[in-house]
């Protein structure tokens, strides 16, 4: 007989923004060691390159994307309870949907315009280049990229325009799906959460179905568009009841030795699959390179389960007395408020990262490119090279943050941020 539902405490987990502000954080490096990758189309790329970078990338894109869909899905629930469907549209639109726009019109043709540039033969000018960026049609099939054009993009936004789609798409869900059979859904999911591994098994299955049959998206950090609805939805559903917490808590440490184990055989296996001449372990509907997706799947999952899993232990092993809170909203989802901050350096840093994530994923990109346009042009090794790339764009994207964007309220709303109080 299972006990009977209790709400989670409302207090944020400060660990889930430490987590989003290092993903964010992350991907200047790992943008920046696409300018010297061998198989990736980087918007700018070095004369010299290697093949080191994917697989350090792997080991990164593994878990890094799905945790900021998994994070969102758990800040959505708080935001639909305090909200209501309407209401969590509304503040989605405006917290993403405006961002999303001003970001297309305003930074997002500048890589796209600098790739071209990498040509000496292009002459085109800024100005003349924005209209052709521009001409675009709708195109219902690529949802939710519905806007496609010969140089349109979404870019690095890929990220705010599949999150933006996903919460519309759970609003009027959440408003029609009856409330008795959710419950017992719910009921029968954390029963079967009671069983060691469950946590594990049985929301990796689905993704590990998507991920090899569906193929993965290389431009979308190697995972499908429906594998990342499904991270959102699982977050979505673990926010609802404490016992799904407690199993990722639980099963952490087995969720660490499945996913070593799955990136073991795995990787290797995608490398090998992407040897053979025009061969594409992405895509490629062969036994091998099915097996290896299908094992990508399910240790992005594990590390999920272990990261989530092995912070939580740490945090209620520090504070064993205090009670389990909810997973707060990640991507500025509008959960509950911060319970009481620390004090000192660390709570004035986190404060400062857990506001300035989504402003800085937005900035980051454009500003890179930017600079790696004119670093690999430079007579030097690659590693100077790299770090200089990721030096000078991480110093300009945060004074670019500081000193434009969370400096006026108009700014910051374009940029999806509350005003301050």
């Amino acid at each position: 007989m299972t006990t009977a539902h209790r709400d989670p405490p409302q207090t944020r987990r400060p660990e889930l923004d430490a987590i989003r502000a290092l993903v964010v954080v992350g991907l200047v490096f790992f943008h920046a060691a696409l300018v010297f990758d061998t198989r990736n189309a980087y918007y700018v790329k070095n004369a010299e390159t290697t093949e080191a970078t994917t697989v350090v990338a792997g080991l990164a894109v593994v878990w890094a994307m799905p945790m900021l869909f998994l994070i969102a899905g758990l800040g959505s629930w708080h935001s639909l309870r305090r909200r209501g469907p309407a209401g969590f549209a509304g503040e989605r639109l405006l917290r993403l949907g405006v961002p999303l726009v001003f970001a297309t019109v305003a930074l997002l043709p500048v890589p796209q315009w600098l790739r071209l540039r990498a040509d000496p033969a292009y002459r085109e000018s800024y100005p003349r280049f924005l209209p052709r960026f521009f001409d675009v049609r709708l195109d219902l099939s690529e949802f939710p990229f519905i806007v496609q054009g010969e140089h349109f993009e979404s870019g690095h936004l890929w990220f705010v325009v599949m999150l933006l789609a996903y919460a519309l798409l759970l609003a009027p869900l959440a408003r029609w799906l009856p409330r008795e059979p959710g419950r017992r859904i719910r009921e029968r999911l954390t029963a079967a959460m009671r069983t060691r591994g469950a946590i594990l098994a049985l929301p990796a299955l689905p993704i590990a179905l998507i991920t090899a049959l569906a193929g993965m998206e290389e431009p979308f950090a190697g995972w499908s568009r429906w594998a990342y609805l499904l991270f959102f939805l699982y977050g979505f559903v673990l926010a609802s009841d404490e016992r799904f917490r407690l199993a990722m808590r639980r099963d952490a440490r087995p969720a660490l030795g499945s996913a070593l184990v799955l990136l073991a055989i795995g990787m290797p296996g995608f490398l090998i699959a992407g040897d053979a001449p025009g061969a594409n372990p992405f895509t490629d509907m062969t036994a091998l390179a099915i097996a290896v997706r299908a094992l990508y799947g399910a240790a992005g999952w594990c590390c999920l389960v272990t990261i989530l899993g092995l912070l939580d232990r740490r945090r209620t092993t520090r504070n064993p007395e205090s009670p389990l809170p909810s997973a707060a909203p990640g991507g500025g989802s509008g959960g509950p408020q911060p319970a009481p901050p620390r004090a000192g350096l660390g709570r004035r840093l986190h404060g400062y990262l857990a506001a300035a994530v989504l402003p800085l994923y937005i900035l980051h990109q454009p500003i890179l490119v930017a600079v790696a346009y004119s670093v690999v042009r430079w007579d030097a090794a690659m590693p100077v090279k790299y770090v200089a790339i990721v030096a000078a764009s991480l110093a300009l994207t945060v004074a670019a943050y500081e000193l434009v964007v969370r400096r006026t309220r108009p700014t910051r709303f374009l940029f999806g941020m509350r005003s301050r109080s």
